[in-house]
């Protein structure tokens, strides 16, 4: 359990003073975006990174509206803050405590952060139709700079009868980082988790690509409505040899397709309660070489992502709000490079996760998880040889202004790689990874 040290006495201290408190009205954004279209934060998100109906309309049009082009085809949001002549330009600073239910051999158990990450966003406008959400990324256990999500959009405007489209451009380096809504990986819950705590060792490929590709991409929103896009993928990864070489792993043969079609409702019930639904599908291609000493030629690792997601969102008078998310993915495997005897394999994966907040201040959020697939000796360590974990997130999110978020969370594991007991042949339990996971979230 928690051991009581002076160091984390401290972070716990602070951190309850928090999440106790109660205090001024919240947003929680990157402040470049309201410096430009001149309204706070919440108009755009409830809690970060949760986009409303018009952050998800400011996004699918580039990143480019400023209060000189909102219109009265924007209703209810009339600019009410100046516009800084800065570039637009934010920090992010996060710091954090992690401890295991029971500490990994042969290791301290308790772990601060300091910084947790520290990032730097260039996200704004561009030039006229061209905008960037970019962030450039710290991270403790890495001690170094890296790219981080990157989004750089062209966006435009048309007309099809006599109904709006929004089409554009994407170049991003990871798959469904472009997207709007937050039942996709990119943006998905939990939105901040521990580097410090062991997780379990499977996973779709398409939730392990931020940072290695590049891709290219277009999208249109028909009648703010109907969402469909593509995007083509090829490696990029930060820190290889270039040309890519038989040092790398998991390079991508060709380009590797991503494909999105969403479709989403938005209505207001008696009492000015706006509600929100979105139900959509996403997946993905690849063909990889695994390389890692090996010919980055001959046959080939495939993977192909199904999934099905859907969102539901109400926001109340009072500024209060529940989100709903849910995600399914399903991934078929053809490991014909990598392990012949046994090349087809699947593993299916399912997340969901709900969130209140009360005047977007301060709330629970709850989320579980589920990872299956079928056992595999070259793909899985420890005596089970088998993916499958499962368990709960519960998380409690405090906003004392409107640049600071504070938080508590803690994940509960049922079954971890295979088992709920001695795991890895070692006497582990499922149990010893639970984590409790203390952060400070700043934003400026």
């Amino acid at each position: 359990m928690y051991s009581r040290t002076n160091r984390h006495f401290v972070v716990i201290s602070m951190l309850a003073l928090g999440l106790l408190g109660f205090g001024a009205r919240n947003a929680f954004a990157v402040p470049s975006y309201s410096r430009q279209t001149g309204l706070p934060c919440e108009t755009c998100h409830t809690v970060a990174p949760q986009l409303t109906a018009f952050g998800r309309y400011f996004k699918m049009n580039g990143y480019v509206l400023s209060s000189s082009t909102l219109s009265p085809s924007s209703p209810g949001k009339t600019p009410t803050e100046s516009i800084s002549k800065f570039p637009p330009i934010s920090a992010m600073v996060l710091v954090s405590d992690t401890v295991l239910n029971k500490a990994q051999p042969d290791s301290q158990n308790g772990t601060v952060a300091f910084p947790d990450q520290l990032s730097l966003f260039y996200a704004g406008r561009i030039a006229p139709h061209l905008g960037s959400f970019i962030q450039i990324t710290y991270t403790e256990g890495d001690d170094h700079f890296s790219l981080d999500n990157t989004d750089i959009r062209y966006a435009n405007t048309a007309m099809l009868g006599k109904s709006p489209v929004v089409w554009g451009l994407t170049l991003n380096n990871n798959p469904t980082v472009d997207d709007p809504w937050n039942s996709t990986p990119a943006w998905g819950f939990p939105y901040l988790g521990s580097d410090n705590a062991p997780g379990p060792s499977a996973g779709p490929q398409i939730l392990d690509l931020g940072g290695a590709v590049a891709g290219l991409g277009a999208y249109a929103w028909f009648n703010n409505s109907i969402y469909a896009g593509v995007s083509l993928y090829r490696s990029s990864q930060i820190g290889q040899s270039q040309p890519l070489d038989s040092t790398a792993s998991n390079v991508i043969k060709n380009v590797a397709p991503y494909w999105r079609v969403a479709w989403e409702h938005n209505w207001s019930t008696k009492g000015n309660y706006t509600n929100s639904l979105e139900v959509g599908t996403f997946g993905m291609y690849q063909q990889l070489y695994p390389g890692g000493g090996a010919p980055l030629s001959g046959p080939t690792d495939d993977y192909t992502d199904y999934a099905v997601d859907a969102q539901y969102q109400l926001l109340t008078p009072s500024r209060s709000s529940l989100t709903v998310h849910g995600m399914f993915i399903h991934e078929k495997q053809t490991l014909d490079a990598s392990d012949p005897a046994q090349p087809d394999n699947h593993l299916n994966t399912l997340a969901v996760s709900a969130q209140y907040y009360w005047w977007e201040k301060f709330g629970p959020s709850l989320g579980y998880f589920d990872t299956t697939g079928n056992s595999n000796a070259n793909l899985y360590g420890g005596p089970n040889a088998s993916p499958d974990s499962n368990g709960w997130i519960l998380q409690w999110t405090y906003l004392p202004a409107e640049n600071v978020q504070l938080g508590a969370q803690y994940t509960l594991y049922n079954k971890f790689d295979g088992a709920s007991s001695n795991y890895d042949g070692s006497g582990r339990n499922a149990s010893d990874n639970n984590a409790l996971y203390l952060f400070a979230w700043f934003l400026f």
